[in-house]
């Protein structure tokens, strides 16, 4: 527990001081501890240190989590590949989802959100440096996707996440997130509730803030060096 509590406060002390430095208000970056291929039971430690925001990639595995730590008030995001045969579960079972790239994917998430829950958070995920390798819509197409997502009665769309492509230099790393920025502030034009912009982690946090992040996913800092992941 000690040792969750003072990685947390070694987390929020630099974005503190990051915010500090890009001239931002104190609290304007959330974080979202990445806990993928963690137990519980180290998300329980976080939890009762003060985090309450977890991001999990694999969907069996997060089910398992989100029914373990049913007893606390958690807000779960969805930041892994969204496919077709999963989106029920994670419609059902999530309050974000981070990583929607399609129509369909959002189409479906939408359908399948039992009626008695909140409309699903939604952040659109942006190939921001068109990577053939990498998920997410390109930027060119992002406007009229998010015209579509927006009209769908059971997602509420929230913003952009990007995960620029590994950079050499910190100027590199500023423009990725300098162009997501400008979508942002651009898509925000057209779509006022707009409020989250996604990017940054453990390696580029700094950036990322400096740049205009709202919320920044963060798991090596938080967890220590990640486990062999089991994927389903």
């Amino acid at each position: 527990m000690t040792n969750s509590k003072t990685r947390l406060q070694s987390v929020m002390n630099f974005i503190k001081l990051a915010e500090q430095q890009a001239n931002r208000p104190q609290g304007s970056v959330k974080l979202l501890a990445v806990s993928k291929t963690w137990p519980a039971s180290r998300l329980r430690e976080l939890a009762e240190a003060g985090q309450n925001r977890f991001g999990e990639n694999y969907l069996q595995e997060a089910l398992e989590k989100i029914s373990a730590l049913a007893d606390l008030q958690l807000e779960w995001h969805f930041i892994g590949p969204a496919q077709s045969n999963k989106t029920r579960e994670i419609a059902a079972n999530f309050d974000w989802v981070e990583s929607v790239d399609r129509l369909k994917i959002a189409q479906r998430l939408s359908a399948q959100r039992p009626a008695e829950k909140p409309p699903l958070n939604i952040c659109l995920q942006v190939n921001i440096d068109n990577e053939a390798s990498k998920a997410g819509v390109p930027p060119d197409k992002l406007m009229e996707l998010a015209a579509a997502v927006s009209q769908l009665d059971n997602l509420r769309l929230r913003g952009l996440m990007v995960i620029p492509a590994i950079a050499e230099t910190e100027e590199q790393q500023l423009d990725a997130f300098r162009r997501a920025q400008q979508l942002f502030s651009q898509l925000k034009t057209t779509h006022p509730q707009v409020d989250t912009l996604s990017m940054g982690m453990s390696a580029d946090l700094q950036a990322a803030i400096t740049q205009g992040s709202t919320m920044v996913r963060i798991g090596t800092a938080l967890f220590g060096e990640r486990r062999t992941p089991n994927k389903q």
